[in-house]
């Protein structure tokens, strides 16, 4: 009788949940504009703050480095703002800084695996936006890429690899990188070698060959109506080419094969006081239709944190580790699955064999009952808070725009989420994970 009123009660809440947050987001429709110049652009309308936030996705990311040169395509993004050409004349870093900061706004660029990224948030007000805005499209049309400027950030760069190399945590993803992704781009890792390679002209050629508007989607939160915004996107992509001639082609990832148990472990000698275990394969991109599944099925395994089923057998029976965790990294491309976990040397072994067989079984079986239900009232009642702000709401626009989500994702979301059943738990992860295709890295002292 317990068991089933909790079950019944857990309905209640999760249909409770599905009906706040269709009342409470169904005022936040994504508009599609039309610049007028053929630039992708789109806009969430927000009244409750005079504040706009805007952010400039680039179809140039890491994925693209040339062989030998990992890292370019996150230098050349985060050197954009290290000095401008606006209106014709030169201006500093240091300048283009202060203007920033005396608007009282707040400029980002920088590099994923995917894409590069350019961020500017700023007061609504049209006297701000008139000063913000040919800031922002001059870092995205023109920088200037100063030799001496770019020297220096390939030396900070260089020194700050230097001293990542004796961290532990780092060491274990960049090694976990190279074994899942094989011979995808992103399998090599920025290292002293390829950024001290990277000159100049590499850094002005992958710019002219990737920052064109047919690469670019413009996101738009905020105090602006739809005219306003479409001036905005036109403004900040009018003096970008349209096209380049030849951008290097897109490598596309492998699926993990399969392999004997023999090759399916890679240990990693590093002089530390713990053991660092990562676990994991390919995974799905974004837009594949397992994603609801997939992504409420991790958050029974590994995802939900204490209520997840890793924590119950590392954690809360064994005492093996602080934490344990399990999440699948979903992109434009197929993206990851990765699983990890940190302990004691001398229980290293046993943390292993009860991660691989907990997450083994999971594919198996998938969650039981109590345990989906939970999992979907949890993200169901806490998915309003991943839309309670301008900077959460642009987080969401831009996800749905890069991976050609439907522009309802966020009214959808939560009914997506209630409608996953174990079933479709079980059939997911049978078709996306093997056991005989999981990579595992162990990083620690060398065992005896």
């Amino acid at each position: 009788m317990f068991y089933q009123f909790k079950t019944s009660s857990i309905k209640w809440l999760l249909l409770l949940g599905v009906m706040i947050f269709s009342s409470a987001n169904a005022a936040l429709p994504i508009h599609k504009l039309n610049p007028q110049n053929g630039v992708e652009a789109y806009l969430i309308q927000t009244k409750s703050l005079p504040m706009i936030d805007i952010e400039i996705s680039i179809d140039a990311g890491g994925r693209y480095d040339p062989k030998g040169k990992s890292g370019l395509a996150a230098m050349t993004a985060d050197l954009l703002d290290r000095g401008i050409i606006l209106n014709r004349q030169m201006m500093s870093e240091a300048r283009l800084a202060d203007e920033i900061a005396d608007l009282g706004a707040n400029l980002s660029t920088g590099a994923s695996g995917e894409r590069a990224l350019i961020k500017l948030r700023s007061l609504s007000r049209i006297d701000i936006r008139e000063r913000a805005i040919p800031l922002l499209a001059a870092v995205l049309s023109n920088p200037i890429y100063d030799p001496k400027i770019i020297e220096r950030e390939k030396q900070r760069t260089m020194t700050a690899l230097r001293e990542e190399n004796t961290k532990p945590d780092v060491v274990l993803a960049k090694r976990f990188k190279r074994a899942v992704y094989g011979a995808y781009p992103l399998a090599e890792s920025p290292s002293s070698q390829s950024i001290a390679a990277i000159q100049p002209s590499d850094l002005k050629r992958f710019y002219q060959d990737f920052y064109t508007k047919d690469r670019i989607i413009i996101n738009l939160v905020g105090d602006l109506d739809i005219a306003e915004a479409n001036l905005i996107a036109f403004q900040l992509s009018a003096e970008l080419k349209n096209k380049a001639k030849n951008p290097s082609p897109l490598v596309k990832l492998s699926v993990s094969p399969l392999l004997p148990s023999s090759e399916r472990e890679i240990q990693v000698v590093f002089d530390s006081q713990q053991t660092h275990i990562a676990m994991g394969m390919t995974g799905v991109a974004r837009d594949h239709p397992d994603y609801f599944p997939l992504m409420v099925g991790n958050y029974v395994l590994g995802g939900g944190g204490f209520v997840s089923r890793l924590m119950a057998e590392v954690r809360e029976k064994r005492g093996l580790a602080y934490s344990v965790y399990s999440y699948f990294n979903f992109g434009q491309d197929t993206g990851i699955f990765q699983a990890g976990v940190q302990t004691r040397n001398d229980q290293a072994k046993l943390s292993l064999q009860v991660l691989a067989e907990t997450i083994g079984q999971f594919i198996l079986n998938g969650p039981d009952d109590k345990e989906l239900e939970a999992a979907k009232a949890n993200l169901i009642n806490g998915y309003p808070l991943r839309i309670d702000s301008n900077r959460k709401l642009l987080e969401n626009l831009s996800a749905i725009t890069w991976n050609r989500l439907p522009l309802d994702t966020m009214d959808t979301w939560t009914n997506n989420v209630a409608l996953v059943s174990r079933e479709q738990i079980q059939q997911a992860f049978k078709r996306h994970l093997d056991m005989q295709r999981m990579l595992t890295v162990v990083l620690g002292p060398q065992q005896k």
